[in-house]
């Protein structure tokens, strides 16, 4: 779900100007606290952090503000009175939605035992939680055990690709989950914040156009419904089946390399950065696919996001890795040209191209690569 909250944050700024706000009201009840104990609320309004606070008098406080959508939100209890920006990690919150109209937080001294009435998003989003709680529980039961394996264990790629394996069970399994909700809760605004957090950091339309399909009328002409259409439209270009956008970019020794010129071949268009640890982590299992197949009509070009004082970074990591295929990079960072044409927010990440220029794969990571070039090229 911080997913969900942090691509909604990154649409709320185009929004702004496009909607008329709604007042919302919290009338809210924190045991019998008094001052000096303050209330602080946090929350979106388009491009701005909204930071309000209330004095609480025998336990009671209110809010009143305005919003453009239901945004997720924050109520912080400052107990000491020591003032908002001197709260820390382990201060009294609860995360919540604010939607337009009146509802209720209630609780004991502790916000963040707080329970919300009157409000039909938070009841779903109480619901949505309670279903997503195993998934929950066993990443919490994953991260354990990735914290019990000793440093060297977690260093193999035997560790790693394990590890991987579980953690992609596991989004699929909250995949199921998140689609379900979206199918019996069409018209709920949770249920196109889900939408998104389906698509995780490298969406597929043909995954989401579904989904997207079956909301309702009303929410498809909502701002934040359009801007998410026109961001699933952008990403057609490539998209799986799609053909992949040529491009030419500077290898090592400053000589262009044109991605077309590699036609009949089967091509790995691999994003990564010498910075980049996981990429870092993940360029073992690459070396050992490409030794595999690179005999068998496949090859590999690297496109890096360093900077450009990292260049020497950049060199290193390609010797100390091992990475004997192409590489090429304009040295921009997230600026890489290359990257932006392939709409990469998040590396590692990349594409497998076949021999007529199609993208047939995206994002296979550890053995899933293996497999793949298995299932095209064969043992």
């Amino acid at each position: 779900m911080k997913k969900i909250v942090a691509y909604i944050l990154t649409l709320l700024p185009l929004l702004a100007f496009s909607q008329a706000p709604e007042t919302f009201v919290i009338k809210g009840k924190a045991g019998n606290l008094n001052s000096p104990v303050r209330i602080y609320l946090t929350y979106r309004l388009g491009a701005n952090m909204v930071v309000d606070s209330a004095q609480i008098n025998n336990g009671s406080f209110a809010f009143t503000g305005n919003i453009l959508n239901p945004t997720n939100a924050f109520l912080v209890v400052d107990h000491k009175g020591v003032g908002f920006n001197k709260l820390d990690s382990t201060a009294d919150v609860l995360s919540f939605y604010i939607d337009r109209g009146e509802f209720a937080v209630s609780g004991p001294d502790s916000i963040a035992k707080a329970i919300i009435t009157g409000s039909k998003i938070n009841d779903e989003n109480k619901k949505l939680m309670s279903e997503l709680e195993p998934v929950f529980r066993h990443a919490r039961q994953l991260a354990a055990e990735t914290r019990a394996a000793s440093r060297a264990q977690q260093n193999t790629a035997e560790f790693q690709n394990t590890m991987q394996a579980k953690y992609k069970a596991l989004q699929a399994e909250q995949k199921t989950i998140l689609k379900s909700f979206i199918l019996l809760n069409p018209d709920s605004y949770l249920s196109l914040l889900a939408l998104s957090s389906v698509g995780g950091p490298a969406p597929n339309p043909a995954e989401l156009d579904p989904l997207y399909n079956a909301l309702s009328q009303r929410l498809k002409e909502t701002e934040t419904a359009k801007v998410l259409k026109k961001a699933l439209d952008d990403l057609r270009s490539t998209a799986m089946g799609s053909i992949a956008p040529d491009f030419v970019q500077n290898d090592i020794n400053g000589v262009p390399v044109r991605l077309s010129s590699f036609r009949g071949k089967y091509v790995l268009v691999d994003f990564w950065a010498s910075w980049c640890g996981p990429c870092r982590q993940e360029n073992p299992n690459v070396v050992k696919v490409y030794n595999k197949y690179k005999d068998k009509n496949f090859t590999i070009i690297g496109v890096s996001l360093d900077k450009a004082d990292g260049k020497s970074n950049w060199l290193a990591a390609i010797k100390s890795d091992g990475l004997r295929w192409t590489q090429v990079s304009d040295l921009k960072f997230w600026n890489n040209q290359v990257a932006a044409l392939y709409k990469v927010t998040s590396i590692p990440s990349n594409f497998l191209v076949d021999p007529i220029g199609k993208i047939i794969a995206h994002d296979l990571r550890g053995d899933d690569l293996d497999n793949k070039l298995k299932e095209v090229l064969g043992n």
